[in-house]
């Protein structure tokens, strides 16, 4: 492995420390896109739920209802 030949002398702070720092400023900006459509998308999904379970919710009271609680409306 190459990979582990060019860390293998270094001081274990250096692969747990400065590693994981550099590649979090390279690419923080492309993780905080991922996470920020992953979120939105979870909370479009959650909103959809919620707008079909009303919708959903309203056509039963609706339709499973007599005529005088139509009225109500």
């Amino acid at each position: 492995m190459a990979g582990k030949g060019i860390i293998a002398g270094l001081p274990w702070w250096v692969t747990w420390v400065v590693v994981p720092v550099i590649l979090l400023v390279v690419f923080g900006g492309v993780l905080a896109t991922v996470f920020g459509i992953l979120i939105g998308l979870l909370f479009k999904i959650l909103i959809a739920a919620a707008l079909i379970a009303g919708v959903v919710y309203l056509v039963r009271r609706v339709t499973g209802s007599s005529s005088s609680s139509k009225s109500d409306w």
